[in-house]
């Protein structure tokens, strides 16, 4: 079977449905996200589900570099909007409320916190990230309403499908919240995108390709995957350090990225292929640091298997996920 000439065509010759072709088609120029951080907090930190957060999480590694506290909405937005028009010629922009979980406040915060995003010239849309136990139905009441009159995705952080990898990540919630989050959100019509991390340790390779048949039946709209990397000042880098596990290497985890992609819904976009900071705050692994060259490993690896996003998932049928050949494994449990 040969990639579809049909998919080259609507995917702008790429072998995956692409967040940044998505756009361009929708919007018909150049479009940027805006990454934002407020004030706001979690519950794995706050207590309320259990504190220290995430083993993996330092909220530093995805802050805006430009970013100042007490910066407001407009502030971020505006400086922004001006070094991506400068350096990418970006004409439109998406409001990413990014760091931390950004459905975690007050319904009328978090309608004056967007909405102030919203107002501004050139904005066409809103990107809010928040985790699967804090989308109270009144917040979902409020992106739907706001959805109606713009471009709206809601992203889910469910990082992983499996209970036992939830918990050892500390992560403060589990499967049965991410599907309760997706039924009351598909119920009223938002845009979902679901956050997903490979490589966790423990996790068989055979327990990872469950991930998208499970987003191909619940309906999600888009995905952002992620490879497990180490960042400084975490749990994980502590555990990391102790030699309790290793990472994949970039040729084990593009391995695994593609059949990802080949048992993922060609309808789905995909937001992200890899995970990166700064070099600052990255522990490993180092070869997270040139995304460029990861991009283009990946899309060599596409090329040569003659793969693509959706291969073996046709008319809603997924066939079983391809045999590891021997020496393949590198780094994932049979």
């Amino acid at each position: 079977m040969n990639f579809p000439v049909e998919l080259k065509e609507k995917w702008g010759g790429r072998r995956y449905n692409s967040f940044s072709h998505v756009l361009k088609e929708t919007f018909r120029c150049r479009v940027h996200k805006i990454s934002l951080r407020l004030d706001f907090t979690c519950p794995n930190r706050d207590g309320t589900v259990a504190v220290g957060g995430c083993t993996y999480c330092n909220n530093a590694s995805h802050t805006p570099q430009a970013y100042r506290p007490g910066m407001s909405v407009r502030e971020q937005m505006e400086q922004g909007m001006e070094a991506m028009r400068q350096r990418h010629k970006a004409d439109k922009f998406i409001a990413y409320f990014q760091s931390y979980t950004n459905t975690y406040g007050p319904v009328s915060k978090l309608e004056r916190l967007y909405r102030e995003a919203l107002d501004l010239p050139g904005v066409v849309g809103l990107s809010v990230a928040t985790r699967p136990d804090c989308v109270a139905n009144d917040v979902l009441d409020l992106i739907a309403d706001i959805s109606r009159n713009t471009y709206v995705w809601l992203e889910l952080g469910l990082e992983s499908m499996h209970d036992k990898t939830l918990q050892w990540v500390n992560r403060g919630h589990g499967l049965r919240e991410f599907l309760d989050a997706v039924e009351r959100s598909k119920t009223r019509g938002l845009r979902l995108c679901a956050h997903l991390i490979l490589g966790f340790p423990y996790e068989r390779r055979e327990e990872i390709l469950q991930t998208p048949l499970l987003l191909n039946r619940l309906g999600i709209d888009g995905v952002k995957l992620h490879n497990l990397h180490v960042v400084k000042n975490t749990v994980l880098e502590k555990i990391y350090r102790s030699g309790a596990f290793t990472l994949l290497s970039r040729e084990a985890y593009i391995a695994l990225l593609v059949d990802f992609l080949e048992l993922l819904s060609d309808k789905m976009t995909i937001h992200r292929l890899t995970g990166e900071t700064t070099s600052e705050l990255t522990v490993a692994p180092d070869w997270t640091l040139n995304k460029i060259a990861a991009l283009n490993a990946i899309h060599k690896e596409l090329e040569e298997r003659n793969s693509w996003q959706g291969k073996t998932c046709r008319n809603g049928f997924v066939s079983e996920p391809r045999p590891i050949v021997a020496g393949e494994q590198r780094g994932i449990a049979p």
